[in-house]
């Protein structure tokens, strides 16, 4: 282990010795601070640049305060942080945690997650029965793992044909259950959004086969019960403008915003064509015309390139797929040179042996397709903690907030892969060491592929 990563990992563990002797009665006033972490490079998620030799104040699961490090006393609840990089802790904002039942590797996933610096996730559509167990069990700290914020799919009948249904719904029908709802223009979409509401779903994933008119009515029922609304950047029929203009919150998949520039819209998912590479190469009004719209709008652009990187992984196996991660990347540059918020989705994951998620492949995606490190940084953090709608609790280092950080012993902004120098997390003010991880084992991998 480097000298720098070492003594961190020293420092931490001389607090959390020091904190068990305590007990719980570490502190005798309760409006008294429960740790300081000082002396840290603070990259906050809020200013333009990072901040040396800064101390973070927590108050239980809270941030009580930011301040210079020469205003901090030394004590019992003070831990010297020298050398530490402070960021907000980190959200995947694009996972699926719950398409087969079953609770071994899901737990395990989410394990290695907050290990690595994930403190929030955003579960784009799975079993709402499993979901709101792990959701639960993660926040109370039963389980270890980030905190969950969970969707409930709705797509048109032809979308339920699709094998990963059944097994999102095990037991039931298919399109006929809170989380996996088939709709139609007979639906009642006023119960069906309050039924996918009481799974614990915070928004509304509208997935495929849809026509505009019903995506832009289950938008504005999903926002008139107050559940957020994410949907693919192209639901096929509906265009990716029209989903735009529907009130889509965030659209996912930056190649599917390619489809604008298509001659046609592909009337249904599981038939669509791939995106025409030339038609973008060469400039676009419409997919110009769509970006301007998605930025006055203020839509978040989940973009997913990990999973364009896991596509190209599979040329020659099949059916050639319907983009490249080389076009989801100059999409991506588009996006971001358009001034659209733009947050970091994996939809898809590193094989159990590896010791680091998806997520820090994300990251460096972004940056190779023109993010700075401090977007791509943000587009993790502040932009990923809006994608969820929790920017008020987490998402930056505020007073306030979550206590949320991951301690990183070299600095992110001169390379993004130092992300992956995590040498531990604070959740809620509680602390995992990366010293304390427990890799993912075979018998919770149950056989998955790598």
């Amino acid at each position: 282990m480097p000298r720098r990563a070492k003594a961190l990992e020293i420092g931490f563990a001389a607090l959390l010795a020091a904190t068990a002797a305590q007990g719980a009665a570490t502190l005798p006033n309760a409006s008294e601070p429960s740790v300081t972490y000082d002396h840290v490079t603070l990259i906050d998620g809020v200013a333009a640049s990072a901040r040396p030799d800064m101390a973070i104040v927590l108050r239980g699961e809270r941030i009580a305060g930011l301040v210079p490090a020469s205003t901090v006393k030394a004590g019992p609840n003070v831990v010297d942080m020298h050398g530490a990089f402070a960021l907000p802790g980190l959200i995947n904002t694009h996972v699926h945690l719950a398409t087969s039942p079953g609770l071994a590797y899901p737990e395990a996933i989410l394990r290695r997650d907050l290990y690595s610096g994930i403190t929030a996730v955003r579960d784009m559509a799975g079993d709402t029965r499993e979901l709101g167990y792990l959701s639960r069990a993660t926040q109370i700290g039963e389980t270890e793992g980030p905190d969950i914020v969970y969707a409930a799919l709705m797509a048109g009948p032809e979308f339920f044909k699709d094998p990963r249904t059944v097994e999102s719904t095990r037991g039931r029908v298919p399109g006929e259950t809170p989380w996996m709802r088939v709709v139609t223009p007979v639906t009642d979409l006023r119960l069906a959004v309050a039924e996918a509401k009481g799974t614990g779903a915070g928004a509304i994933k509208i997935y495929a086969d849809l026509a505009a008119p019903l995506v832009a009515a289950i938008t504005a029922e999903a926002h008139r019960q107050h559940l957020l609304v994410w949907a693919h950047a192209a639901v096929f029929p509906a265009s990716p403008m029209e989903v735009v203009d529907a009130g889509a919150d965030v659209v996912s998949h930056a190649c599917m915003l390619g489809y604008q520039a298509s001659r046609s819209m592909p009337a249904a998912y599981h038939n669509r064509a791939p995106v025409d590479a030339d038609r973008i190469l060469r400039g676009n009004p419409a997919l110009d015309a769509l970006l301007a719209d998605i930025k006055r709008r203020g839509t978040i652009l989940d973009a997913t390139l990990y999973v364009y990187k896991e596509l190209d992984g599979t040329k020659g196996a099949g059916p050639p797929p319907y983009c490249t991660l080389k076009l989801a990347q100059i999409i991506t540059a588009q996006a971001y040179r358009a001034g659209i918020p733009i947050s970091a989705g994996t939809d898809g994951e590193t094989g159990w042996r590896d010791a680091w998620p998806a997520l820090s492949d994300e990251l460096a995606l972004l940056e190779q397709a023109g993010l700075s490190p401090m977007d791509a940084l943000r587009a993790a953090t502040a932009i990923a903690a809006r994608t969820i709608g929790e920017e008020r609790e987490r998402g930056t280092l505020e007073k306030g907030k979550f206590a949320d950080i991951v301690f990183l012993a070299k600095n992110p902004l001169d390379d993004i892969a130092n992300i992956k120098s995590v040498t531990m997390t604070v959740k809620r003010g509680k602390q995992y060491p990366r010293s304390a991880y427990r890799p993912i084992s075979r018998d919770e991998a149950r056989g998955e592929d790598e």
